[in-house]
C-alpha cells in the first residue's frame, strides 16, 4: 500500500542547486565513456557511508552525490555489500523529516545500485506519490526507476497500478511511464498487462503515450502479441499517438510483421484514421524492406491516389525508394510516378531516387531522371537528391556517365543542378578511369560553368595513380584568374586528395604557391595541400624552410609553409634555429610567428635546447598575445626542462592585459592525456593564490588542479598547506581539497586540515549558481573529512563532537569518553596552528570531562588535556582541573563534591591555593592541582 507523503518545508536554494548538479551527473552517464567517470575506491566507498550518517541534511547529499556521480557498474563491482548502502539510502528516502532533495538524491543513488535497489521501487513510488515535485525530482525518480526496473522487471505491475492512479500528479505519473523503459525479453511476461493498460481510456493520454514506448524495440519477443498490437491500431477510441507508436511496433516484430503489412496499407487508405496514425504507420514500411515486396502495387496505388494525405504520399514513395532492386517489375509505373507534374514534388524526387537506386535496369530511364532535374518547378534540393543517386552507386554509376558529362555541358540546364551533378562524379572514384579525358575536356573548356570546372577537378584527384597526369591542369586552373576563387579552392582541395601521387610535382606546387599573381586564398589552399607531406617531403625541407623565412611571401603561405616543415618529421630538426629565429623576430607577421611557435611544440624534445629563447619570449609585452601562449605551452610540453621556467609561465597566466582567453591556452597545457603533470602543482596553486585571476583562466586551471593522478601523491603535503592557506578564496580551497580525492585516503594527521574548514559558514543564501559554489560552506568539508578519511572510527568519532555536529551526545558512558578524551588528545597534537578546530576541542573536551565518571587511573589522561589547555589559556582548563582534584582527593579517602556551595575545593581553586599535610595554605605550584587530604 502507498502511503502519503506530506511537504514538510521550504526548500533551500543551495540544495536546489547541488540537487541540479547531481542530477547532472546522474543524467549524464548514459552517453559519458567509462573513462571520465570517476572510479570508485573502498576506503571512499566507506567514507561516503559514514557521512549518510550525518546528522546535516547537506552532507547527505553530497555524499548521496558522490555515489550517483560514479557509473553504476563501476559501483557495483566495488561495493561488497550493495543492500547495506541501499537499506541506508532507503531509510534517507523514507525520513520525512529530511530535506526533499537529500530524500531525492537517495531515490536517484538506489538507481545506481543494480538489484541491491531493486527492492526498494514501491518506496520510491511511494515518495512521488503526494509530493509537490519539482521537475528535477520528477526526472531523478523516473531515472532511477528506469535503471532498477532494468535490474528487476518484476516491479512493473506495481509501476502500471501506480501510473493509474489519478490521485497522483499527472508529470509525475508521465514521468514514471517514461521509466518503463524499453522493455527486454525477461520482461516479456508483462507486455499482455501493458497492452491492457494502453487500452485503458481511464487513464490519461498523456501517460499512455508515455508508457507506449516501453513497446517500441519488442522486435521477435513481440510476435506473440502481435494480434492485441493491432487491434490496439485499429481501436479508434485510443489515443492517436499510442496508435502511431502501434503501427511502429507491428512492423518492427521481424519476420512476423509481414502478415500486418495489408492492416499497415488499409489503415493508410482509411481517411476515418487520424492522419497521425497514417502517417506513422507510412513511416514504418520504410524499416521493412523484403517483407514490403509483395505489396509493391498496393503501395503505388497509394502514391497514385490523388485522395491520400499529401504527407503519407510522401512516406509510401520513401518506402518504395528503400526497396531497391525489388521494384524492377514496376520500372513503368515509377517512372509515371516521376513524370506525373500534378504528385508532391517530394514523391516524385523518391521516385527519381528510386530509379536511380536500380543499378543496370535503370540505365535506360536515365533520360527521364534528366528531364526531370531540369524542371525548375521542382525545389532545387529535391532535383539534387535525385542527381546524388545516379552515381552513388560506383560501378554502376559509371554507364550513367557519357548521359552526365553531356548534361554537365548543356548551358540551357539550370547552373546550380549541374554544379550538383558535377559533385556526384566526385564519389565515382577509379571506376570512373576511363572516362577521364571527357572530363578532363570540362576542366579545360572555359565555356563551362566554373563550377561544374571545380567538381571536375576534383572528380580527376579520385582517380588513383590515374590523376597524375591531370595534376598540371589542375594546377594551371587554380591560376585562372577569370575563375572564381571559391571554386578554385575546391580544386586546391583536389591537390590534398591525391594523395601520394602528388609528391612528384612538389615542385610546380611551391612555385604555384609563391606565386603573386595568384590569389592568395587559393595560394593558401594550396599551401595546405602539402601539410601533410611528411617524411616523403624531406628532400624539399630547405625549400620550405627557404619559404617560412622569405618576407616577400605572403603570411597565410608562410604559415602553411611552417606546418608542412614541421610534419617533415627528423627532416625538419636541421630547421629549428631558423624557426626560434622566426618566431623572435618583431617584424615577422604575427601569424607566421603563430605557426612558428606552434611548430615548436610539434617538434618536442628536438626543441628543448632552445628553452633558453622560447623562456624569453612569455614574459616580452611587444611580442603577439597568442605568440606568448605557444612559447609557454611549447615550454609546458618540455616536461622537467620546462618547469624551471614556471616563474615565467605563471605571470603570464596571471597578466591580465592579455586575453584570458589566450592565457587559457596555456593552462589547459597542463593537463596532458587527462592527467596534470605533478611537476606543475606548484605553479597552479601560486596561480590561486592571486585572487585577481579572472574565472576563464581560473577555470582551466581549476580543470588542471582536478587532473591530477597518482604522481601527485608526492605533493600532498604542499595541497594541504595551500588548504590551510586563509588568504586563498574559499571555493578555490575546497578545489584543492576535492582533487586530493583523486591521490589517496588521508591519515588522522592529515584529516585535521580539513576538519578546520568545517567552520567556513554553509552557502544558504546566494544569487550566482556557479560551478565553485560546489566546494563551498562547512558542511562540504565535514563531507570531505568523512571521504578523504574513509570513514574511520575516530573520525566518526570525532565529527560527533567537532566541526559543528547538528547535535552532540548528552550521554557517554566510561570507556567511549575515555576514547574520545585519548583521540582529542591525538588531533589536538596535530592542530597547533589550527586555531578554529583548538577553540572547539576545547570547549569539547571540557563537555566529555563533565559527563564521564572518571577513575583514578585517568589522571594522567586528564592532566595532559589539562596541560595543553592551561598552556593556550583556554579557560576550559578550570573544568579539568575541578575533575582531577576531585580524583585526587577520592583517591586519598576524601570525598569532596565541587558542587557543594561553600567547600573547601571551591573555596581553594578560587583563590589558587593548596594546602600542606600541616594545613598550611600557601599558592599552587605550577603543574600542582591537587589537595592532599589531611
Amino acid at each position: 500500500m502507498l502511503k502519503t507523503i506530506h511537504k514538510t518545508k521550504p526548500f533551500s536554494p543551495f540544495f536546489i542547486f547541488l540537487f541540479t548538479l547531481f542530477l547532472t551527473l546522474q543524467l549524464a552517464f548514459p552517453w559519458v565513456s567509462a573513462e571520465e567517470a570517476p572510479k570508485p575506491e573502498h576506503w571512499q566507498i566507506d567514507g561516503i557511508i559514514a557521512a549518510l550518517d550525518d546528522g546535516h541534511d547537506e552532507v547527505k547529499l553530497y555524499a548521496l552525490g558522490r555515489l550517483i556521480e560514479y557509473n553504476p557498474l563501476d559501483l557495483q563491482a566495488v561495493v561488497e555489500n550493495p543492500d547495506y548502502i541501499a537499506q541506508k539510502a532507503a531509510n534517507l528516502l523514507q525520513d520525512k523529516t529530511v530535506d526533499i532533495f537529500v530524500r531525492a538524491g537517495a531515490a536517484a543513488a538506489l538507481g545506481n545500485l543494480g538489484e541491491g535497489g531493486a527492492s526498494y521501487i514501491p518506496e520510491i513510488l511511494n515518495f512521488l506519490q503526494n509530493e509537490t515535485v519539482y521537475s528535477n525530482i520528477l526526472n531523478s525518480a523516473a531515472y532511477a526507476l528506469s535503471k532498477l526496473r532494468e535490474a528487476d522487471a518484476s516491479y512493473i505491475p506495481l509501476i502500471l497500478t501506480f501510473i493509474q492512479d489519478k490521485t497522483v500528479d499527472l508529470r509525475v505519473r508521465k514521468s514514471v511511464a517514461y521509466a518503463l523503459g524499453d522493455l527486454e525479453e525477461d520482461s516479456a511476461q508483462y507486455i499482455p498487462e501493458i497492452l491492457n493498460f494502453l487500452q485503458n481510456e481511464t487513464v490519461d493520454s498523456d501517460v499512455r503515450n508515455s508508457a507506449v514506448r516501453a513497446l517500441g524495440d519488442l522486435r521477435e519477443v513481440g510476435a506473440p502479441y502481435a494480434p492485441e498490437i493491432a487491434s490496439i491500431l485499429q481501436d479508434n477510441t485510443v489515443d492517436s499517438r499510442v496508435r502511431s507508436w502501434a503501427a511502429r511496433i507491428l512492423l518492427n516484430l521481424g519476420e512476423d510483421s509481414a502478415e500486418y503489412i495489408p492492416l499497415i496499407l488499409d489503415i493508410i487508405q482509411d481517411e476515418t484514421v487520424d492522419l497521425n496514425v497514417r502517417e506513422s504507420a507510412a513511416g514504418a514500411l520504410i524499416n521493412l524492406r523484403e517483407e514490403t515486396a509483395p505489396y509493391i502495387s498496393e503501395i503505388i496505388n497509394i502514391i497514385q491516389n490523388k485522395t491520400v494525405d499529401e504527407q503519407v504520399h510522401r512516406w509510401a514513395a520513401r518506402a518504395l525508394d528503400n526497396l531497391g532492386e525489388e521494384t524492377i517489375p514496376y520500372i513503368p509505373e515509377i517512372v509515371n510516378i516521376l513524370q506525373d507534374e500534378t504528385l508532391d514534388e517530394l514523391v516524385r524526387g523518391s521516385a527519381a531516387e528510386a530509379l536511380g537506386n536500380l543499378g543496370k535496369a535503370g540505365v535506360q530511364y536515365i533520360p527521364e531522371i534528366l528531364n526531370f532535374l531540369q524542371d525548375e518547378t521542382v525545389d532545387s534540393v529535391v532535383r539534387r537528391g535525385a542527381a546524388e543517386a545516379l552515381v552513388n552507386r560506383g560501378e554502376i554509376g559509371v554507364q550513367y556517365i557519357p548521359e552526365i558529362l553531356n548534361f554537365l555541358q548543356d548551358k540551357t540546364i539550370d547552373q546550380p543542378i549541374r554544379g550538383w551533378m558535377a559533385r556526384a562524379l566526385e564519389n565515382l572514384g577509379e571506376t570512373s578511369v576511363k572516362y577521364a579525358p571527357e572530363i578532363a575536356d570540362i576542366l579545360q573548356d572555359k565555356t563551362v560553368d566554373a563550377q561544374v570546372r571545380g567538381w571536375a577537378t576534383l572528380a580527376l584527384s579520385n582517380l588513383g595513380e590515374a590523376s597524375t597526369q591531370y595534376i598540371p591542369l589542375i594546377l594551371n586552373f587554380l591560376q585562372d584568374e577569370t575563375v572564381d576563387v571559391q571554386v578554385r579552392g575546391w580544386a586546391a582541395e583536389a591537390l590534398e586528395n591525391l594523395g601520394e601521387f602528388r609528391f612528384q610535382y612538389i615542385p610546380e606546387m611551391l612555385n604555384f604557391i609563391q606565386d603573386k599573381t595568384v590569389d592568395l586564398d587559393v595560394r593558401d589552399r594550396g599551401a595546405r595541400a602539402l601539410q601533410n607531406l611528411g617524411k616523403i617531403g624531406a628532400p624539399y625541407a630547405s625549400k620550405i624552410a627557404n619559404i617560412v623565412q622569405d618576407e616577400t611571401v605572403d603570411s597565410v603561405v608562410r604559415r602553411s609553409a611552417a606546418s608542412t616543415l614541421v610534419n617533415l618529421g627528423e627532416a625538419a630538426i636541421p630547421y629549428i634555429p631558423e624557426i626560434v629565429n622566426i618566431v623572435q623576430d618583431k617584424t615577422v607577421d604575427s601569424v607566421v610567428r603563430r605557426s612558428a611557435a606552434y611548430a615548436l611544440i610539434s617538434l618536442g624534445e628536438a626543441a628543448v635546447p632552445y628553452s633558453p629563447e622560447i623562456a624569453n619570449l612569455i614574459p616580452d609585452e611587444t611580442i603577439d598575445d597568442e605568440v606568448r601562449s605557444w612559447a609557454a605551452q611549447a615550454l609546458i610540453s618540455f616536461g622537467n626542462v620546462g618547469v624551471s621556467y614556471s616563474p615565467e609561465i605563471l605571470n603570464f597566466l596571471k597578466d591580465e592585459t592579455v586575453d584570458s582567453y589566450v592565457r587559457s591556452w596555456a593552462a589547459r597545457a597542463l593537463v596532458n592525456r587527462g592527467e596534470t603533470d605533478a611537476q606543475y602543482i606548484p605553479l597552479i596553486l601560486k596561480f590561486f593564490q592571486d585572487q585577481t585571476v579572472d574565472g576563464e583562466v581560473g577555470d582551466s586551471m581549476a580543470d588542471a588542479l582536478m587532473s591530477l593522478g597518482e604522481s601527485a601523491v608526492p605533493y600532498i603535503p604542499d595541497l594541504l598547506n595551500f588548504i590551510e592557506d586563509k588568504t586563498v578564496d574559499p571555493p578555490v580551497r575546497g578545489l584543492a581539497a576535492y582533487a586530493l580525492v583523486n591521490l589517496r585516503k588521508l591519515d588522522l594527521n592529515e584529516i585535521v586540515v580539513l576538519l578546520n574548514n568545517v567552520y567556513e559558514p554553509n552557502q544558504e543564501n546566494f544569487e550566482q549558481w556557479r560551478s565553485l559554489t560546489y566546494f563551498t560552506g562547512g558542511n562540504y568539508w565535514r563531507f570531505l573529512t568523512y571521504l578523504l578519511s574513509g570513514g574511520t572510527d575516530e573520525v566518526k568519532t570525532l565529527l560527533k563532537w567537532v566541526g559543528s555536529p547538528k547535535s552532540i551526545p548528552t550521554d557517554l558512558n566510561y570507556e567511549d569518553g575515555k576514547k574520545t578524551l585519548e583521540l582529542f588528545l591525538k588531533v589536538w597534537e596535530n592542530a597547533q596552528d589550527l586555531p578554529r578546530l583548538q577553540n572547539d576541542l576545547a570547549k569539547k573536551i571540557a563537555v566529555v570531562t563533565r559527563l564521564v565518571s572518571w577513575q583514578s587511573q585517568d589522571i594522567d589522561l586528564l592532566q595532559r588535556h589539562y596541560n595543553n589547555l592551561k598552556a593556550g589559556n583556554f579557560p576550559q582548563a578550570d573544568t579539568v582541573e575541578s575533575v582531577i582534584q576531585d580524583l585526587h582527593s577520592t583517591k586519598r579517602g576524601v570525598k569532596i563534591s565541587p558542587e557543594e556551595p561553600g567547600n573547601r575545593a571551591t573555596k581553594r581553586n578560587k583563590v589558587g591555593l593548596t594546602r600542606t599535610n600541616r594545613g598550611v595554605w600557601k599558592p599552587a605550584q605550577a603543574g600542582l592541582v591537587c589537595v592532599a587530604a589531611v
